[in-house]
């Protein structure tokens, strides 16, 4: 072991560098699609011993890479193929350090796991709202990291929205004390944002104080069919109008996407008798009797299906039910990643122009990739969709992968001509560096990298990230 990391082991503890083939799991993305090197592995226990490697680090020169549970989808947490780098992972730090039901916030480490911090609420009576497909594997710090979305933001908003303070190690090895519970604090700039979706460019998330809200008591949740992504929209308009904030979820799920799920997860089975081009699954929430909610959902739903604007739908009658039909929705990814490589899209746009991007696109995408298969599905309350693209033959879709640049184009023009975004909730990473410089505001792409040489003159948070 070199002097250097003799010294990380001094902070941390001999067992908590790890090298060798020890790094393995930490050295590939989730999707694998990006494979790095790095020098070590080194888990600090606290805050303090994070701000003791980052100052050795700094002292170095040595960059380092932030890692929580490594489920991104832009290979954010992902080192370069120099080994130069130190990735500095933040499970240990998994302590919720504070619960104030009264004031309607936790306080909790980075490292905890994003399953842990919904439980830390449950047993309070509260809720958490941030629900993710990985949630029991993504950490709350990287969550923070990428502004996070899911499935509750039409509700209760993403990350950025559940987040009142924030404690940081600077790439200096300052730690920032921003912890605030205040819901109202109008001293200054709102530091918390800039860190808030830097993924680990610009610092280091030690600790967050986070919202909660009442536990609802009742939950309906259903799946329904529908011809075309109109209706859709259709659906969620009169959905919102008819429960306001009790809509909780309105998720989009085209049939190319289902069917993969039922193809390659066990257990999975058909929520209708009759497949469709699309279908939805919403949930309502409130603080009243779940019979008394579902009813509600019942009677109008079929006034939705007399009227012609839905197909069919399936209302769940106990919780088994309910989870049964989320687990269609958040299987989705893991299909795809059994089925093979995807050309992945993390689109927003305005929820009013969802139907036209999905027309234009796919007419577009046909007419220069025939035989294109789309499989497209999203939160289409808060107007994210995921969009991505394969070709169903093996052979066909390496040749098909390679056109990535011409596919990105296509859809990624299109996304901004309607005023959307490339990236709604995965982040940039290494994956969309080039796309953000091509779409970002030229202003705004100058004031970022004004930050950044600010924060981190030496570029070594992260390297290779975002920017």
């Amino acid at each position: 072991m070199s002097p250097f990391l003799q010294g990380l082991a001094s902070i941390v503890g001999p067992t908590h560098v790890l090298t060798g083939a020890d790094l393995a799991p930490a050295l590939t993305d989730w999707r694998g699609r990006y494979t790095g090197q790095a020098q070590a592995l080194v888990r600090p226990a606290d805050t303090q011993e994070v701000a003791a490697v980052v100052k050795a680090c700094g002292e170095a020169g040595v960059p380092m890479v932030p890692q929580g549970g490594n489920t991104g989808l832009c290979g954010g947490a992902t080192p370069d193929g120099s080994g130069e780098a130190v990735i500095i992972s933040l499970s240990r730090l998994n302590r919720v350090r504070q619960l104030d039901s009264a004031n309607n916030t936790v306080t909790v480490e980075a490292g905890c796991l994003l399953a842990q911090v919904q439980e830390a609420a449950a047993t309070a009576n509260r809720l958490f709202p941030l629900a993710l497909a990985s949630q029991g594997s993504c950490q709350i710090g990287g969550n923070l990291s990428t502004n996070a979305g899911g499935v509750q933001v039409l509700r209760y908003g993403n990350t950025r929205e559940l987040t009142l303070g924030l404690e940081v190690v600077l790439p200096d090895g300052q730690v920032w004390h921003g912890l605030s519970s205040l819901r109202k604090d109008n001293t200054g700039y709102d530091l918390k944002n800039l860190f808030i979706g830097a993924e680990g460019t610009l610092g280091i998330i030690t600790a967050a104080v986070l919202k909660l809200f009442p536990l609802p008591t009742a939950r309906s949740t259903a799946w329904v069919s529908l011809h075309s992504p109109e209706a859709a929209l259709a659906l969620l308009a009169h959905t919102q109008e008819r429960f306001d904030a009790r809509l909780t979820a309105f998720e989009l799920v085209s049939a190319q996407a289902l069917g993969l799920v039922l193809q390659h997860i066990p257990g999975a089975r058909p929520p209708l008798a009759a497949t469709a081009p699309w279908q939805v699954l919403l949930e309502l929430s409130d603080g009243t009797r779940s019979e008394e909610l579902q009813e509600a959902l019942e009677t109008f739903l079929a006034s939705e299906i007399g009227d012609g604007r839905v197909g069919d739908g399936v209302v769940a009658r106990s919780d088994t039910q309910a989870s049964q039909l989320w687990a269609l929705r958040e299987n989705i990814s893991e299909a795809q990643k059994r089925e093979g490589i995807s050309i992945k899209h993390d689109v927003a746009v305005p929820v009013s122009a969802l139907p036209r991007f999905l027309a234009q696109a796919e007419q577009a995408l046909a007419r220069a990739f025939p035989g294109i298969r789309i499989v497209a599905f999203g939160h289409m309350g808060d107007g994210n969709l995921h969009y991505n693209l394969s070709k169903s033959d093996a052979q066909d879709n390496a040749a098909f992968i390679a056109a990535t640049p011409e596919v990105n184009r296509l859809v990624h023009d299109l996304v901004a001509e309607l005023g959307g975004s490339i990236s709604a909730e995965h982040g940039i990473g290494q994956l969309k560096r080039a796309e953000l410089r091509r779409y970002k505001d030229p202003v705004a792409l100058a004031l970022m990298a004004s930050i950044k040489a600010t924060l981190d003159p030496r570029g070594l948070m992260n390297p290779g990230k975002v920017l």
